[in-house]
């Protein structure tokens, strides 16, 4: 399978984009699987986002321009920059708040938890650089011996960034229990020559190989996830919420 999402189905406002993968897919689950939402946000810097509630999402905080303060219900503040990923695993019912003290665009990424209620953790990445060029780059897992940010579901992340020049595959070849979603952050692909994609787009790929590249250069972050692999879809918001969108 290779299949374009479309992006009229996205939801959200002007600071925050939201895509709900599964709603191209099916009509009884916005999440693809272990996926539950990704948020495309850019917000300016002073803005406040106050202490408010997560349960059972796995949330990882991918931020590529701009600094944002966290403070959570466990009396713990740090930053998030573009070269420090957090990853908070909320289980449990958790608050926090983030202060955005410069202008800041990045991904909201929420998975769904591998089972419900488990302890809230906050875990935090210090990556070498900003950006991984023309390299795939692992940044999430559920393997603790590859990934410091581990996640509780079978996901991986990876991101890279690329220039023109070349041709680009998925890092490794995932077998049919894998599903994969390819999400251009920033820029522009062509994908096996017939799919185009720009910032905010994504491709679904499950079941074959793929080629892609770019004319300018392009951010790429993509999203694996074990479709027979167990998950609590009833998070707060990686949960199914096709009864409230429906509603």
């Amino acid at each position: 399978m290779l299949k374009k999402i479309d992006n009229s189905k996205k939801m959200g406002n002007a600071h925050i984009s939201i895509l709900y993968p599964g709603l191209d897919l099916t009509d009884n689950d916005t999440g693809y699987y272990s996926i539950g939402r990704i948020d495309q946000a850019h917000i300016h810097g002073g803005a406040v986002i106050k202490m408010h509630p997560h349960i059972n999402d796995d949330i990882l905080s991918y931020f590529r321009t701009g600094k944002v303060k966290h403070t959570d219900s466990e009396g713990f503040t740090e930053f998030i920059t573009p070269n420090r990923l957090m990853l908070m695993k909320a289980g449990q019912l958790f608050y926090h708040e983030e202060a955005i003290l410069d202008e800041q665009e990045g991904l909201q990424i929420f998975i769904r938890p591998g089972e419900k209620d488990a302890k809230p953790e906050v875990i935090f990445q210090e990556l070498d650089k900003v950006h991984s060029m023309n390299q795939w780059r692992l940044i999430a897992s559920p393997d603790a011996s590859k990934t410091k940010l581990q996640l509780s579901s079978n996901t991986w992340i990876y991101d890279m960034q690329i220039t023109p020049g070349q041709d680009f595959s998925l890092p490794e070849t995932f077998g049919e229990d894998f599903g994969a979603l390819l999400y251009v952050f920033q820029g522009s692909l062509k994908v096996n020559d017939t799919i185009s994609l720009s910032k905010g787009e994504s491709v679904f790929v499950k079941g074959e190989s793929i080629r892609f590249n770019t004319q300018d250069k392009a951010e790429l972050v993509l999203f694996v996830t074990d479709t027979h692999s167990p998950y609590y879809d009833g998070g707060m918001y990686s949960g199914n919420q096709i009864n409230n969108i429906s509603h």
